[in-house]
């Protein structure tokens, strides 16, 4: 399944940022070779999600960015369940005298209605009034994010809303089912029965041609009518009881309906804007440019040594271990490939990154955790990414401390040869800021 426009616009933000630490030589040859494995195959360049899987870049939907909204988002969702309930128990709470005010009801929906319409209003002109709070609390964003956080926080209050909307429906239908409920309406205002059952018509007129029996006639809103001091009974206290279906169809078409749809425009919205940003984004024009032009290297045995990065002092590769436990990142190489280079046919080959999950890996580690050295195989014409020091991490502090582990950066998948020049500097100062981990030669 393909990920969504927002976490396909993050990993590649992210994977952009971690490219800078590369040189540019570096990842024209990294991505042109892609591009020219695709025409290969008659297929077009990678997208940008295909690019990142390529490039071992991982996204398992646990990005702290987004947990936070995730958070926030069922948070208020439960908050929202739980008013609903609460106000629509207050709402019909009356005593054995008294009438549930019917005006009360319609001016909440409406309410309702205008914060609904306030929220998309302020989502789509990119307003933060609340940006100080949320830069306060989340302190681990990126620009590339800042400007879908309004579409994000309308999304976390319209699931809030739409389910304050529809516990609080349900609610009124219980109360209906289990309770006589008696509806009234009251005014100090010069307001004749007539001029209320038009209003009642005009809010009434999603459904009034489709559903009749949901709109109040004269008659009973002539008898709903009472006034506070007022102490005769209504001719037909049971008819009181009949606006129930009209006030539940306000509450579905001005306060339920409403949330749904505007809940939906806002995530497709946030989609259009996260794929716009994406398009625009610097890191991919670069990218489609290095997909077009060829990549030629114009130097020789003689002067490449002279032009390509120094690797540090101290970097001779250690020999490859007679046995061990062999670690495919991100599908270097192959099992057999592995074992022709520990002269071993019983060598236990794993997998580990690329489309692997972190608990994938975590298991990886616990299945390598036999007592003998570690040989991670990577492609070496690929730039070592976040993904691959965070599983060098793990796995210092998952395996024992005498532990060897060793890096073995391939000059390609069918090949034992280990890269050279400035690709063997780079795997070098990446190993050296991941020691005790070192470099091995076939």
């Amino acid at each position: 399944m393909p990920p969504s426009p927002l976490r396909l616009l993050l990993a590649f933000d992210d994977q952009y940022r971690r490219d800078r630490e590369h040189t540019p030589d570096f990842l024209h040859r990294r991505d042109r070779r892609l591009a020219v494995a695709r025409q290969r195959d008659g297929a077009d360049p990678p997208d940008a999600a295909a690019w990142l899987t390529a490039v071992g870049a991982r996204d398992d939907g646990s990005d702290r960015r987004l947990t936070v909204w995730r958070r926030a988002r069922a948070l208020f969702t439960a908050a929202g369940a739980v008013l609903g309930v609460v106000t629509m128990l207050g709402l019909l709470y009356v005593d054995g005298q008294g009438r549930i005010n019917v005006t009360l009801i319609i001016a909440l929906a409406l309410l309702q209605l205008l914060l609904a319409l306030l929220t998309s209003l302020q989502a789509i002109t990119g307003r933060r009034p609340w940006g100080r709070l949320l830069d306060r609390c989340h302190r681990n964003g990126t620009p590339v994010m800042t400007p879908l956080e309004p579409l994000l926080a309308a999304r976390v209050a319209h699931s809030a809303g739409l389910a304050f909307a529809i516990t609080a429906l349900l609610t009124f239908l219980a109360q209906v089912l289990i309770r006589d409920l008696a509806f009234g309406w009251s005014t100090t205002l010069q307001t004749s029965a007539p001029a209320y059952q038009s209003l009642m018509q005009h809010l009434a007129w999603p459904w009034r041609g489709w559903l009749p029996a949901a709109v109040p006639s004269l008659e009973l809103v002539e008898q709903a009518r009472y006034f506070r001091l007022g102490g005769q009974p209504p001719a037909d206290p049971e008819a009181l009881g009949g606006w129930w279906p009209f006030l539940g169809m306000v509450w579905l078409c001005y306060v339920l309906t409403p949330r749904l749809l505007l809940l939906g425009l806002t995530r497709l919205h946030l989609h259009h804007l996260a794929r716009r940003a994406l398009r625009r984004h610097p890191g991919l024009a670069a990218l489609r440019e290095r997909y077009a032009t060829p990549w030629v290297d114009t130097s020789d045995g003689a002067s490449a040594p002279a032009r390509s990065p120094a690797v540090p002092a101290g970097s001779a590769t250690a020999p490859l271990p007679e046995t061990g436990v062999v670690i495919r990142w991100a599908g270097a190489g192959s099992a057999d490939l592995a074992r022709r280079l520990l002269k071993n046919t019983s060598t236990q080959v794993l997998e580990a990154g690329g489309s692997a999950s972190l608990e994938q890996d975590r298991d990886t580690l616990t299945r390598a955790d036999l007592g003998l050295p570690v040989v991670l195989l990577t492609r070496g014409w690929e730039p070592p990414t976040g993904e691959l020091a965070d599983f060098l991490d793990d796995a210092r502090h998952s395996l024992p401390a005498n532990t060897d582990i060793v890096l073995l950066p391939l000059a390609a998948d069918d090949q034992t040869a280990l890269v050279d020049g400035a690709l063997l500097a780079q795997w070098q100062r990446f190993v050296d800021r991941h020691r005790p981990v070192r470099l091995c030669r076939p």
